[in-house]
């Protein structure tokens, strides 16, 4: 998606280690109208696969995830990493290790929102080593739901998490791959 990777050469910063900063449009400061125009690129590429939920992970995930959301008609269910005093005391869970914050996360669905029948398409912001996603896609099986799709920002080829997620079988979209970090390049795959 040309206006997403355009943004990304524009504004996002390589911090090395494979760390793409990317906050002041997506994950600390979000930008609606590019939230909006990925929204819709992911509802047309997802529009055949019958969803009938959105699963994100706290708290990148929740704006492009809702704004797939908006434009497929669907709710959005987020996965939390920590557990409000309002969720009932038993609660899906699993753990993920994360990159950006050098330990492992919890990530925590109530019961409630996700459930047998459930047909889910996980929309998330980054791939890189595919175990934020895997986690959602455990939390989603134990549910009894079906993973019926992937939807992903901005994928860094170069982790090969993509590898780790194609053994499900499903369909895995990202708008924006990046190939290699190397030094303080940013090179998408054309």
């Amino acid at each position: 998606m040309n206006a997403l990777v355009e943004r990304i050469k524009k504004e996002g910063k390589n911090l090395g280690g494979g760390i793409l900063k990317v906050d002041g449009f997506i994950n600390h400061q979000v930008d609606p109208v590019l939230m909006d125009q990925c929204g819709q690129e992911f509802a047309e590429r997802f529009k055949d696969i019958k969803a009938n939920k959105i699963l994100t992970a706290e708290i990148s995930g929740i704006a492009p995830a809702l704004a797939a959301a908006r434009y497929l008609q669907l709710p959005v269910v987020y996965a939390r990493k920590r557990k409000p005093i309002t969720m009932p005391d038993q609660v899906l869970l699993t753990l993920a290790p994360s990159h950006t914050k050098g330990r492992t996360v919890e990530l925590i669905i109530s019961p409630e929102y996700l459930g047998k029948g459930d047909r889910v398409l996980i929309i998330d912001d980054f791939l890189a080593s595919g175990e934020t996603i895997l986690g959602l896609v455990r939390l989603t099986e134990v549910a009894g739901a079906e993973i019926i799709g992937i939807g992903i920002l901005i994928e860094k080829q170069f982790e090969d998490g993509r590898k780790k997620l194609e053994t499900l079988g499903i369909p895995i979209e990202s708008l924006a791959v990046i190939k290699d970090m190397t030094g303080s390049q940013i090179i998408f795959v054309e």
